[in-house]
């Protein structure tokens, strides 16, 4: 049975098409555009993140009568994309954003790839030439199918009026269902405009998608009977357990077997940083414990995730002692990076329901496994190597402490949207995830300028809840544009700056491996004959820009002030509220290993390699 479409942490399944039945619509007479919007109603799409242009605008029509579908007019078409990735993110439902043709789709390319590489659930419509004007390079044409192939789950283009219907039942059907992923619905403006006949459910015909969601018994007891003979597990988890509502049967699973917890920048949340197990986030910037415990494993358990780059490190050195059990709900992810000793083709949360069952069957036989020693290794590396940071010398801010001190003061299941980088990086580490669908970022594609429009698809969805963007003052200035549709649609989103007048990232790469030639880093201010920034006044100065756009701004420089302003802006929820915080330039992100080295290579700090000693090598 097919699955339900959720991003997070529990299911939501929407409305959607039946194939066959009797419709639960009357058919009627409709014009395309009004077949569109009846169709988005009919599957359950209450928010739409969209820019009108002549070719969508037949749309745009019938939008305005509906009574069931929002529209947030957004101020760049990329907007919309991210705005539809951080209410899927957070809401479990399919996002959904409507541009028109030309530019407008392709300013979409960016959101799509980023939603493809994280797997969200993403409805892209956009209109399109005449259909006997596609391939003349009319105006304001673009192959926006040819161009997103690659980066689409499935991609339609609809050329006739009596498509449309079948054709956006399709498209969440794909985009929510197996490996979630974006689908684009390309509709030729002269099929919105033509007369058609609208009734509901449409018959829906995916001859060949047929997601495999149940995982095959033989080798979940394979799986099983591996993790109870092991010395040194890891359960290793990705997105995909988010994604499929598993964190209540990770849960179930971890303190079952007793072993440590890993989750991937993608997974925070789905177990909680607080657990005795968690042993932290894997990768590049990683916690010490748990790039190290999968360096020792003898067995790792992957669920819903892929042996990314940024985790393995270079990878004909990665976990060089275990064995892999391999559970994913993409068959091509298997086997892709890391051959899997234990293949598990199958949806998350019945894998982990399933492996429960056989991990209790091995304990039942007496078959279970001491992880004694492990531990004993795992406590002294998380005693020895802890998550830190040193406050700057001349009493400025510190970026961690204030990203630290928003995480502590926020309200209960405040949800965090994080830009790129250095901030990104210290938002993984010095924020306690307890709660799935609580940490939103572009994880794959690594797409600056996602935070702001990715909190307001969050708010959007989920109004109730405090909504904050951690961002960059580099990221920040991509997209920040969409503070006024935040301010305009009374989406009361709360920005953090974390300004160091750098882009923060790319300068600790130059300090560490360019001689600390800062070449193009500098954003505040113009460089001096050195190279350096320049002292004077900040352009842009946030304050004021943010206030432009009709945010409640404050500037942060003394960090005796943080607490207050922090809380100042946890108190205002009628505006969105922008807080530029001067922090110190030179603040590093640790843990690392640098690209294209061996994950043994982990520094914790700069120049300070841990010493495990030889004795985890047996």
């Amino acid at each position: 049975m097919p699955m339900t479409e959720q991003a997070t942490g529990a299911h939501h399944p929407q409305p959607r098409a039946r194939n066959g039945g009797q419709p639960s619509v009357t058919a009627t007479h409709v014009t395309g555009a009004q077949s569109l919007i009846r169709s988005l109603e009919e599957v359950g799409a209450d928010t739409v993140f969209g820019l009108p242009g002549g070719c969508i605008l037949p749309a745009y029509d019938p939008l305005m009568d509906s009574t069931k579908v929002r529209h947030i007019l957004v101020r760049h078409e990329q907007g919309a994309g991210h705005a539809a990735t951080g209410y899927a993110q957070a809401t479990g439902k399919v996002g959904v954003c409507m541009v028109t043709s030309g530019p407008g789709a392709t300013n979409l390319v960016t959101p799509i790839a980023d939603a493809a590489m994280d797997s969200v659930p993403l409805v892209a419509i956009t209109g399109q030439v005449a259909s006997s004007a596609i391939g003349t390079d009319a105006f304001q044409e673009a192959d926006i199918c040819g161009i997103t192939m690659p980066i689409t789950k499935h991609n339609f283009l609809v050329t006739r009026a009596e498509d449309i219907a079948h054709t956006i039942a399709e498209a969440f059907h794909i985009a929510a269902t197996g490996r979630p992923g974006p689908v684009l619905v390309d509709i030729a403006k002269d099929a919105l405009q033509a007369q058609t006949t609208f009734s509901w459910p449409p018959t829906m015909d995916l001859p060949g998608y047929r997601p495999v969601t149940k995982p095959h018994a033989k080798q979940i007891r394979e799986a099983a009977k591996l993790i109870t003979q092991a010395k040194r597990p890891v359960l290793y988890v990705g997105g995909g357990v988010l994604k499929a509502g598993a964190t209540a049967e990770l849960k179930v699973l971890a303190e079952l077997t007793g072993a440590p917890v890993t989750t991937t920048l993608m997974a925070l949340g789905a177990f909680p940083d607080s657990h005795p197990q968690h042993v932290g986030m894997p990768g590049m910037h990683g916690s010490v414990t748990a790039v190290t415990a999968l360096q020792k494993a003898d067995l790792i358990v992957a669920l819903g995730a892929r042996f990314d780059d940024r985790v393995t490190g270079k990878l004909d050195s990665f976990a060089p002692y275990a064995k892999i059990v391999h559970a994913d709900i993409d068959p091509a992810e298997i086997g892709k990076n890391r051959t899997a000793d234990v293949p598990i083709v199958g949806d998350a949360r019945e894998v982990l329901a399933d492996l429960v069952q056989a991990v209790q069957a091995e304990h039942t036989d007496g078959n279970t496994g001491d992880y004694t020693a492990w531990w004993k290794d795992l406590n002294r590396w998380r005693e020895t190597y802890p998550l830190g940071y040193d406050l700057p010398e001349d009493g400025s801010l510190s970026p961690q402490q204030v990203i630290q001190r928003i995480g502590k003061l926020a309200p209960e299941g405040t949800i965090f949207a994080a830009g790129v980088g250095q901030h990104q990086m210290w938002a993984s580490h010095f924020i306690d995830y307890e709660q799935p669908a609580t940490w939103l970022n572009s994880g794959g594609a690594g797409t600056m300028g996602y935070a702001v429009p990715a909190a307001m698809g969050a708010k959007a969805g989920m109004p109730n809840r405090t909504v904050w963007a951690i961002d960059g003052d580099g990221c920040f200035q991509m997209t920040n544009q969409e503070l006024t549709t935040c301010a305009l649609n009374n989406i009361p989103i709360k920005v953090a700056v974390i300004n160091n007048g750098a882009l923060g990232m790319v300068r600790q790469w130059q300090t560490l491996f360019y001689n600390q030639r800062y070449s193009n880093t500098v954003l505040h201010s113009g460089p001096d004959a050195d190279g350096n920034a320049a002292k004077g006044t900040r352009v842009p100065d946030f304050v004021k820009l943010s206030e432009a756009m009709g945010c409640y701004a404050i500037r942060c420089e003394d960090p005796a002030d943080l607490d207050k302003v922090i809380e100042e802006a946890n108190s205002i929820n009628d505006r969105p509220v922008v807080i530029d915080f001067i922090v110190h330039e030179d603040a590093m992100v640790w843990p690392m290993v640098a690209a294209g080295t061996s994950n043994d290579e982990v520094q914790a700090a700069r120049g300070v390699r841990p010493d495990f000693g030889d004795n985890e090598d047996d």
